[in-house]
């Protein structure tokens, strides 16, 4: 196994996932790092695919850090004198927009179920739907059903939200 030629392969794709998958570029970055150490240490018994086991690895070292994140958040917020203040850093216009709209995106894709929220993000990664079923541990005839239903509530989701906007 060439690691640095699957490094130099799949990052972009996987940090785009990851990004997608948790919000927030300083996670992904970090667990995509994690997802490649765990790679390099302990690769998987089969290497046929190593993408979707990549992906699948990272999947869920995001699943832990955000569950990680909002009991980090819970403990904070339920000791609110405890929480350092800051300032937050300023940047352009551009910068606060994209930092808009991501977070719209993160937050239509956190409505949906976990399972529906990474067929989505392997799709959009170009992930066949027998690597997906693989990561969500489902069939390859239940992929397409799954994105279907998911690709509705987003949109119906959207809908709602620019009535609310207007």
């Amino acid at each position: 196994m060439d690691l640095d030629s699957l490094y130099r392969k799949n990052r972009e794709s996987l940090f785009r996932f990851l990004v997608r998958l948790t919000g927030d570029e300083s996670t992904a970055e970090d667990v995509m790092h994690e997802a490649f150490l765990r790679l390099a240490n302990r690769p998987p018994a089969r290497s046929d695919n190593l993408k979707a086991w990549l992906f699948t690895v990272a999947a869920n070292v995001a699943r832990d850090r955000i569950r990680e994140n909002a009991r980090h958040r819970r403990l904070l917020n339920d000791s609110p004198g405890r929480v350092p203040i800051g300032d937050s850093p300023l940047g352009p216009d551009r910068l606060a927009e994209r930092a808009e709209v991501r977070q719209r995106v993160h937050t239509m894709l956190a409505t949906l179920s976990e399972k529906e929220r990474t067929v989505l993000l392997m799709r959009e990664e170009g992930f066949t739907h027998r690597e997906m079923a693989e990561a969500v541990n489902t069939t390859t005839k239940s992929i397409g059903t799954i994105v279907a239903r998911a690709l509705r509530k987003l949109a119906r989701r959207f809908a709602n939200a620019r009535e609310i906007v207007q």
